[in-house]
């Protein structure tokens, strides 16, 4: 009889905080869908899901023939794509949300030198995302689209369909959102030891070349976008290896800080 109750306590503080956790993180599930439909709901009330569509298709219609316009090659295209582009946006623009509820989750369980490595890290990757697709969207969409339609035959047309439009604009933010990650991977990497600063230095003529491998795949087949994807990684390359050496020394473990200051 006296076991019983023991049993139950060892059950009751094993389950409880697991339960606890998980209606945590689902609380900051609920609470990021929110603020995602929240934004959705504001974006389609104004401006909409049709001039959300339009501001995207603004670089290739800028460069398209007088006249031209995209069209819709599916019945229900015109309705599903302007919803699509809504979504999209409504989520990137409630991302710093998104993420803070996933720190706010994650936070709790970490050492103080390591929330100094996380958080610095989540707020410059979501911005290094943002501005690859800015670049991607403000620099990048009209050099190539000038560049391609200037190849084009003056017997053809050019009409892109809105869906196929879509999916390559999606590919390209996606491209050089996670591009302009290179400084944050940088770090991760020297900060684990996987590589040392030293290491990093070294293989700089290694990453030039991978970098233009990598833009040559993922970019359309022109000469414009590849060096305005393999440039800017190369750039932040060497962004990420002077950021290393600043984050080694900021997030070490006071252990670690205390053992370099020995041996110094």
């Amino acid at each position: 009889m006296t076991d019983s109750p023991k049993k139950d306590d060892e059950l009751a503080g094993t389950e409880q905080p697991f339960v606890a956790h998980l209606v945590e993180l689902r609380d900051r599930l609920v609470k990021a869908f929110i603020a995602v439909a929240v934004v959705a709901v504001a974006l389609g009330i104004y401006p909409g899901p049709g001039a959300l569509y339009d501001l995207m298709a603004a670089p290739l219609v800028a460069h398209l023939p007088k006249g031209a316009t995209l069209i819709a090659t599916s019945v229900v295209s015109p309705f599903m794509v302007p919803l699509k582009v809504l979504l999209m946006s409504a989520f990137m623009i409630a991302l710093p949300v998104v993420l803070y509820q996933l720190w706010a989750f994650v936070a709790p369980g970490l050492y103080s030198h390591e929330k100094k490595l996380v958080m610095p890290l989540v707020v410059s990757s979501t911005v290094l995302f943002f501005l690859g697709v800015a670049f991607c969207y403000f620099f990048v969409f009209g050099r190539v689209f000038a560049f391609i339609q200037s190849f084009a035959p003056a017997s053809i047309t050019a009409s892109p369909d809105i869906e196929a439009y879509l999916g390559f604009v999606l590919s390209m933010f996606l491209a050089f959102g996670m591009a302009f990650e290179v400084p944050v991977v940088v770090v991760v990497l020297a900060r684990m030891g996987i590589f040392s600063i030293e290491k990093l230095k070294e293989f700089r003529g290694y990453f030039i070349v991978l970098a233009f491998i990598i833009a040559a795949i993922v970019t359309p087949p022109d000469v414009v976008s590849q060096l305005a994807l393999a440039i800017p990684m190369c750039l932040l390359y060497e962004v990420g290896i002077w950021a290393a050496q600043i984050f080694i020394r900021q997030s070490q473990a006071p252990d670690d800080a205390a053992g370099a200051a020995d041996t110094d």
